[in-house]
């Protein structure tokens, strides 16, 4: 199965953390990107708690979390980086947010146009190699969040030797299982 290569991000500014972060840079972690607006009552109550777990469970230098506020709706109210500042400080939001360059003429910003995004919240997981490997509108399970984070970074693991386990089967058993023998 062939995966696209991510676009990168095209931000005006980055909260939680002293530098400006690029896809580019991440390369070598799993990338999960959580797009959101403060006023999207699902992004609020699922994917934002969802992506904190997320950075609380993984080891970061295996998986970079990062949001990206792509407001394409209700700009007076939060097109804002101080009320942006204020959200991901009162929500306890730690991990890197970067605001997602408005378009002229308005309409969706360009990181939100690039991903093709449907709307908030969206999420976006990336291997290592920086390929989008999933791209969901709405909510996702935590559990197959997890899973799905898991199988990326074992990807990752089992890269050097083709995918193939380091103690490979023996007895009949393969990929699909190991089937009981007759006795």
């Amino acid at each position: 199965m062939k995966f696209s290569q991510a676009p990168e991000l095209q931000t005006t500014a980055w909260l939680n953390t002293d530098q400006a972060v690029t896809l580019q840079s991440l390369r070598g972690r799993v990338v999960v990107l959580e797009a959101f607006q403060m006023l999207c009552p699902g992004c609020v109550s699922h994917s934002l708690p969802q992506a904190k777990r997320v950075a609380e469970t993984f080891p970061p230098d295996q998986v970079a979390v990062i949001g990206l506020h792509t407001v394409f709706e209700h700009h007076e109210a939060q097109g804002s980086a101080a009320a942006l500042k204020a959200f991901l400080h009162e929500y306890r939001i730690g991990f890197p947010v970067g605001i997602d360059a408005p378009v002229d003429g308005g309409g969706p910003p360009r990181t939100m146009r690039a991903f093709n995004m449907q709307g908030t919240p969206t999420l976006v997981l990336l291997d290592r190699q920086g390929r989008i490997r999933k791209q969901m509108f709405g909510r996702e399970d935590d559990l197959r969040l997890g899973a799905e984070i898991m199988a990326l970074l074992n990807d990752a693991a089992h890269a050097g030797n083709g995918g193939a386990d380091e103690h490979p089967a023996t007895d009949g058993c393969d990929d699909s299982g190991c089937p009981v023998k007759p006795g």
